[in-house]
């Protein structure tokens, strides 16, 4: 399996794109800007878009989603509890102080329990609401690897002090769907350094004594 990991846009946002080498199709998760350096990979690779999903809907995880849309013309997935967030991107433009991007339009909701198939692997949808109410994780057993969004970091959490944030929920949410993974399995968070389940597990100042 193809991945690579570009950060993208002003906060830096982990864009993964993974492609399968026999179907030549890819999931592009995260594109939060940087359109043309993503299609640049997609095109090394010669990697047709399945899918664009966006983990939770703040404009650094969702800012290039309708770009690469129009681009690729693959559907976009989304958890529909995050829609009120994806409708008012001209709000978060404000608070960074940036050019608002033009809304996606959402194909697909991607509930708990969903699956989207990339040639031999699956991608499950974790429902991992904390950061955001709609916030997903995608766990991806034959790579072992998990997908975190902002939910989980290396050492931290995602913050939960912006509009739809429960610092309650998202320990839960972390307790719940993604300390159960094998330790090996490989996190790739929105932001920052991989970390594993297990490092966290022992590690992470946040977690200790869940």
């Amino acid at each position: 399996m193809i991945h690579e990991i570009l950060p993208v846009g002003i906060l830096q946002c982990n864009c993964s794109i993974f492609g399968d080498e026999q179907t030549r199709e890819a999931v592009v998760i995260d594109p939060g800007a940087a359109i043309e350096e993503i299609q640049a990979i997609l095109a090394k690779h010669r990697l047709r878009v399945k899918a664009i999903v966006i983990t939770h809907a703040h404009i650094d995880h969702i800012g290039g989603a309708q770009k690469l849309k129009a681009a690729t013309g693959a559907p976009v997935y989304m958890n529909a509890n995050d829609q009120e967030l994806a409708d008012g991107l001209d709000v978060q433009a404000g608070w960074l102080g940036m050019e608002t991007p033009e809304k996606p339009s959402i194909d697909v909701t991607a509930r708990d329990g969903d699956s989207l198939v990339l040639g031999p692997a699956e991608f499950h949808v974790l429902h991992t609401p904390g950061h955001t109410q709609g916030s997903i994780s995608l766990w991806i057993p034959a790579e072992n690897k998990v997908v975190a969004g902002d939910t989980l970091f290396k050492d931290s959490i995602g913050r939960t002090d912006l509009p739809g944030g429960n610092s309650r929920q998202i320990l839960r949410s972390i307790h719940e769907k993604l300390m159960p993974l094998d330790g090996g399995t490989v996190v790739i968070p929105g932001h920052g350094p991989n970390t594993t389940i297990g490092r966290e597990r022992e590690r992470n100042p946040f977690l200790q004594g869940m």
